[in-house]
């Protein structure tokens, strides 16, 4: 007796008759770029070399999650990592289809190491080599583009 009652309260209880309805689609949106500072990459006598608008990774979540699941960047774009302090660097990049360049820089925003043409969706680890308290993330390429070099500088201006 008591059996049935249990088999009858589990088909009537809405809850349990849930779980047998197809899942709901969940409508995907793009992540957006937004625009939070204009950036300046220096050639060796202090002349603007090239200039991006770029987006801060400047808390713990933005910092872990950068880039990933981006679809595409305009090459006139790019993504400011900023550390607390400086440090051995190690990215990935996992839930990452673009391809990137990352341009490691120093407490005074001097290019300290550069690594070149990330490979999308990657799960190795691309270091830093030398502390570094910023992160520079490009589209793949520009850094050959522009010839960027260890001991060039950034300047940035928050919008």
């Amino acid at each position: 007796m008591k059996f049935r009652v249990l088999v009858l309260l589990i088909s009537f209880n809405p809850f349990f008759s849930s779980c047998t309805q197809a899942p709901k689609k969940i409508k995907e949106a793009p992540i957006g770029f937004k625009k939070e500072a204009q950036l300046k990459i220096l050639d060796t006598k202090g002349e603007t070399l090239v200039t991006y608008d770029i987006e801060f990774a400047d808390t713990p979540y933005k910092r872990q999650t950068g880039l990933m699941y981006r679809t595409e960047m305009a090459s006139h774009q790019g993504m400011l990592f900023i550390f607390e302090e400086s440090a051995q660097r190690s990215f990935y990049m996992k839930n990452t289809p673009i391809a990137l360049d990352l341009i490691f820089l120093n407490e005074t925003l001097e290019i300290v190491h550069i690594h070149e043409n990330s490979i999308p969706n990657d799960l190795s680890s691309i270091p830093s080599l030398v502390p570094a308290k910023y992160v520079l993330e490009l589209v793949a390429g520009q850094s050959k583009q522009y010839q960027l070099a260890k001991g060039m500088n950034i300047k940035y201006t928050k919008l």
